[in-house]
């Protein structure tokens, strides 16, 4: 397959290494292993659970690029049994590593279907958007859904307000061709979007935030799952589209001793390492190192829109006027007055996409109405998109 520059499909039904093998079923797991490595970024791999997948077989679709699992399919290392013995917990197949886990949970499993006719459907799907390798550009599709078509109806769903939440894929079904959009993960950390499109014909990969979950917040799981799939856009030339609305990174002590430093630094080394055409469009809220991780100038995005309601900061406007005039606000018969102006005051020098733009950090501040037709328009622009290549080295060492 990787000689010949064509997918691998993974059809996985296996309850691991066979024991009476000893270390010969050991190292024919591996070299799959190590198959599946040295194919990893050249061509897709794409891995189909249809029944048990344990012990050392679950290894191999985890190192692949997608894992459909169909409902009544389980993956684990260890068994029911074996958990029951070294924990004393009492867990079923389903509970441990059923599909509704898989997707939720874990996020090892990128798509479930109800039937294996369902999985072959997404396989089919998924394949439409990709190229069979990596030295092949996405496949075209024509399109007669209109390039230049206003998406008026997004003022209806986005709210001025930047504190009300909206669903996020109504933008996205109405920006791409025909409202078709593939998600990926679409049960897993939930406060983040991914998946593909098409714009003008163009296959896309798009990533956003979700203000209905979380108000867009970035957390862990919403890293590993950005960052990753950035990663795989990057490896098999499609552009990257990006949708910030985010109020930042997750607080939290849980979210800290789990690690969302390293796990958001892996969001900006994927994009700063991506050199696919990358657009990004700011929608409402950009605060802090969530800005600049989501696809901002800093980490090369080539194009970058915002729309009027964009606010980039540092900070939310409410945290930093807060912090600012503590003291000034202490000393006043009205504080909360004192907060409604200097709030103002703040979002109108600060929170809004002018000062990016005067800065040189937003190439423009477009009427939301025309986000398709921009986006396809820098898409045109981008197609001829050539990128030095890096100083020598083996690779880079992202933040695992």
């Amino acid at each position: 397959a990787i000689q010949t520059g064509a997918p691998v499909i993974g059809l996985y039904d296996s309850g691991g290494a066979r024991i009476q093998e000893g270390v010969a079923a050991l190292h024919g797991c591996g070299r799959i292993f190590s198959a599946n490595v040295k194919a990893s970024g050249v061509i897709p791999q794409i891995a189909v659970i249809m029944g048990p997948c344990a012990g050392a077989a679950s290894y191999s679709p985890a190192l692949m690029d997608f894992v459909i699992m169909v409902k009544g399919s389980y993956m684990f290392i260890t068994g029911p049994e074996v958990v029951k013995a070294a924990t004393g917990v009492s867990v079923t197949f389903e509970q441990l590593g059923g599909a509704d886990v898989h997707g939720s949970i874990s996020g090892v499993a990128h798509f479930i279907a109800e039937s294996e006719e369902e999985a072959f459907a997404i396989i089919r799907k998924l394949l439409s958007y990709l190229p069979s390798n990596c030295t092949e550009d996405p496949p075209y599709v024509s399109t007669d859904d209109p390039v230049d078509r206003r998406i008026d109806e997004v003022y209806e769903i986005v709210p001025v307000d930047p504190m009300k939440p909206f669903n996020v894929k109504r933008v996205i079904e109405l920006i791409v061709d025909n409202g078709e959009f593939l998600e990926v993960h679409s049960n897993y950390a939930k406060s983040a979007v991914v998946g593909f499109g098409r714009i003008g014909g163009y296959s896309v990969c798009i990533v956003a935030n979700q203000p209905e979950v979380n108000a867009g917040v970035i957390d862990i799981d919403a890293s590993n799952k950005i960052a990753r799939f950035v990663r795989f856009c990057d490896a098999f030339n499609l552009p990257i589209v990006t949708l910030v609305d985010t109020p930042g990174f997750m607080p939290g002590v849980d979210q800290e001793h789990g690690g969302i430093i390293k796990h958001g630094a892996k969001i900006l080394h994927a994009y700063a390492e991506a050199i696919v055409p990358k657009i990004t469009v700011v929608m409402r809220k950009a605060y802090g190192g969530a800005y600049i991780a989501m696809g901002s100038l800093s980490l090369n995005s080539d194009i970058n829109y915002a729309w009027p309601t964009a606010e980039i900061a540092v900070m939310g406007p409410e945290g930093a006027v807060r912090i600012l005039y503590r003291k000034e606000m202490e000393n006043v018969p009205d504080p909360e007055a004192v907060f409604r102006e200097k709030l103002k005051e703040y979002r109108d020098l600060f929170a809004n996409p002018y000062r990016a733009a005067e800065l040189g950090y937003i190439d423009d501040v477009i009427d939301p109405a025309l986000t398709r037709k921009k986006i396809y328009e820098a898409l045109v622009a981008l197609s001829t998109k050539h990128v030095e290549p890096v100083p020598l080295r083996k690779h880079s060492n992202i933040p695992l």
